[in-house]
This record gives C-alpha cells, sequence and structure tokens, in this order.
C-alpha cells in the first residue's frame, strides 16, 4: 500500500506559524515521520491501519466516528507533531555543497535556542491535543474504534500518556 498521509501541506500552513511559501519538499517527510512515530504510538498498530485503509480506499467520507475521529482530534495532533520533527531543519539545508545555514538579505538566522524555543512550544501544544485524543480514544474505543483493542503480538498497542517530562539524569 502506498503511503497515506492524515494531513496535507495546507493543513500545517493553515494551522502554524509556518509561512505558505515553504517548499513542501521540505518538510512534507517530517509530517511521514510525525504520523509513523507519535501518532501510530497513540493510535495503536489496528487503529492506525484502520484509519490508513478507510483514507486510502476513499470510505472515511465527510462524516461518520472515524472522519470525526480524524477531523477532531488526529489532524491536530500531527500538525503540531509534525512541526516537532520539521524545525530542527528547516533552518540548515543539506545539499552537495555540504550542510549550510542559508541566510536571506534584511533577515537574521534563528539561532539553536530560539528553534528549541519553538520546538518546545509545538512539543507542548502537540501534547495537549494528544492527551484529548487519548482521552477521547479512552472513552468511545469500545463502542466506535474496536480496532483501539485489538493489538497483538508485534503490533504497537496505544500509550495513554502523552507527556514527556524531559530526561531525568
Amino acid at each position: 500500500m502506498a503511503q497515506v498521509l492524515f494531513i496535507n501541506r495546507d493543513d500545517l500552513v493553515r494551522f502554524t506559524a509556518t509561512n505558505g511559501n515553504v517548499d513542501t519538499d521540505r518538510f512534507i517527510q517530517y509530517i511521514f515521520i510525525a504520523q509513523e512515530i507519535h501518532i501510530q504510538n497513540y493510535l495503536g498498530s489496528d487503529l492506525y491501519e484502520a484509519l490508513e485503509n478507510k483514507i486510502q480506499n476513499g470510505s472515511i467520507g465527510n462524516s461518520g466516528d472515524y472522519y470525526n475521529l480524524l477531523k477532531d482530534y488526529v489532524k491536530p495532533c500531527l500538525i503540531h507533531w509534525a512541526m516537532v520533527e520539521a524545525l530542527p531543519f528547516l533552518a540548515i539545508r543539506i545539499s552537495n555543497n555540504g550542510v549550510y545555514r542559508p541566510n536571506a538579505e534584511n533577515s537574521t538566522t534563528a539561532t539553536k535556542e530560539d528553534i528549541d524555543y519553538l520546538v518546545e512550544k509545538e512539543r507542548t501544544t502537540a501534547q495537549n491535543f494528544t492527551n484529548r485524543l487519548i482521552d477521547y480514544l479512552q472513552d468511545n474505543a469500545s463502542s466506535k474504534y474496536p480496532e483501539y483493542y485489538t493489538n497483538s503480538n508485534g503490533d504497537i498497542s496505544p500509550s495513554d500518556k502523552a507527556d514527556f517530562g524531559g530526561w531525568q539524569i
């Protein structure tokens, strides 16, 4: 099956501080990474694949339980998890000439601290939306999303907490 993304470029540009002029090729892979790492972690493999299949075959529609799950809960999470993954890389370019930081005329390059601050702001937002997703699924999965409870063996079972408290030393 071809890779199905749960959000598109317009979602990311519309609901984040990302400029509409940013080339899609600069961040599309981070949508995929965020979806595979974060969203699958909170949906679990079976519900993730069910959503993916419904989008792939066009049966998600514009209403119903799976559409509402995607629109109201998964998309807001994914938008901000994608930014968490993308922000550190949007400030640099990797090309045949090496790794460099472009600098436009009349601008200053963001510092590592600036980028780290933005990443943490996006992480906080993503965690907030993810906790809403988890609460919603725990309240509704048995009646609306049976795949939430059917993970087994090598499947990813849904995580029930979105908080990242940082590293403890």
